[in-house]
């Protein structure tokens, strides 16, 4: 028998469409791709502030005597580094080498977290968490009540502090503060995004999410504030050479592999942190490469990776046309002699070779 899933929608989803948006399934939610276009979307969270609809990312609360303790095993980065209002980016192992997923982990106060996990991996990460809860804490998918804007671009200090008491311009970051924004009480205020811009995520509770939508485009009308879909969240994020799961990183990818080193803290004991030990001190045989197509064409995932006989070194994990570069950019696994900044590779683009250089990542220096 077949089973039919129901399609979820975010608080916002009147109005995306009231506004016109391209809508388009992702990660089992009808989300907004784009409403004016990607390329000029783009440009507006470069130049400007843009906000997204992110409110199909997974929230889970850790509570209690353990949730350190959990935290730290589940996770690569150092947890006990993190301190109320600190923000951290980590990984979640599993027990091949691969990752489950990559998340936020907020320390909200002593015995309380919040992790953000990608909205495709929330029912697989909460398995993972419950099956290596043996410390007693208290583990609470929230993720249906929570609503979560990111306003992103150089012009976001300025919409934000319109809107609150709380000196965003101060803000450092990866850190955060609770309180009271836009007239909405105990909202989560965090200095992160995904675009390499200044930006912020605003988590506020589902009841509050129109009233947040329209204090922030009536605060940032002179600066020109506008919509934006994932498809500029995507190329955004690929210029500074950000990870995105299911294409860079995924179960069967090392965060070593994925240059993901510097949140492994081999510190302390977490999943499979034997073999990811191991595997650092005998080096890996894959790497992540960035690189800027010389010749015409765009990459995209799958597409093999060549060298200059035309044997398959790797596989293309993301691609697109970079509209602050105005060329095809991407990133993909290649053996490591290959994986060289200033190497030549080719990208098998309808069965031809089109030639690309490696480079170091992010493309765009911010």
């Amino acid at each position: 028998m077949e089973v039919i899933t129901k399609i979820k929608k975010t608080a916002f989803n009147a109005i995306h469409h009231i506004l016109g948006a391209k809508m388009v399934e992702y990660a089992g939610y009808e989300m907004p791709i784009h409403y004016k276009g990607v390329i000029h979307e783009h440009e507006v969270v470069r130049n400007g502030v843009g906000v997204f609809d992110v409110s199909h990312m997974g929230e889970i609360s850790i509570q209690g005597a353990g949730s350190l303790e959990l935290i730290q095993k589940i996770t690569t980065n150092d947890a006990s580094k993190l301190y109320p209002g600190k923000v951290q980016y980590s990984c979640m192992p599993n027990d091949t080498g691969g990752i489950i997923d990559d998340l936020l982990v907020y320390q909200i106060s002593k015995n309380d977290y919040l992790l953000v996990v990608n909205a495709s991996n929330v029912e697989k990460v909460l398995d993972w968490i419950r099956c290596y809860n043996l410390f007693g804490a208290e583990v609470t998918n929230i993720s249906d009540s929570v609503s979560l804007l990111a306003v992103q671009g150089p012009k976001s200090v300025e919409v934000l502090q319109k809107l609150t008491d709380v000196n965003v311009k101060e803000m450092k970051s990866y850190t955060f503060t609770i309180g009271e924004f836009g007239h909405i009480p105990n909202a989560l205020i965090s200095a992160t995004g995904y675009t390499g811009e200044t930006g912020f995520e605003i988590y506020v509770e589902n009841r509050y999410a129109a009233h947040l939508w329209e204090a922030l485009f009536n605060a940032g009308k002179h600066e020109g504030i506008e919509p934006i879909g994932l498809g500029a969240r995507d190329t955004l994020r690929l210029e500074m050479g950000y990870c995105l799961y299911g294409n860079d990183i995924n179960d069967s990818t090392s965060p070593l592999e994925a240059g993901l080193g510097w949140i492994t803290k081999f510190n302390k004991d977490f999943v499979y942190s034997g073999f990811l030990a191991i595997q650092k001190n005998k080096g890996v045989s894959k790497k992540l490469i960035g690189f800027e197509m010389e010749g015409k064409g765009i990459p995209r995932h799958g597409y093999e990776i060549w060298d200059c006989h035309q044997q398959i070194i790797g596989t293309v994990t993301s691609g697109a046309l970079s509209p602050t570069l105005k060329k095809g950019i991407g990133m993909g696994y290649v053996s490591v002699e290959n994986s060289l900044a200033g190497n030549e590779i080719f990208i098998a683009i309808r069965n031809k070779p089109v030639k690309a250089i490696v480079v170091n990542t992010p493309f765009i220096r911010k």
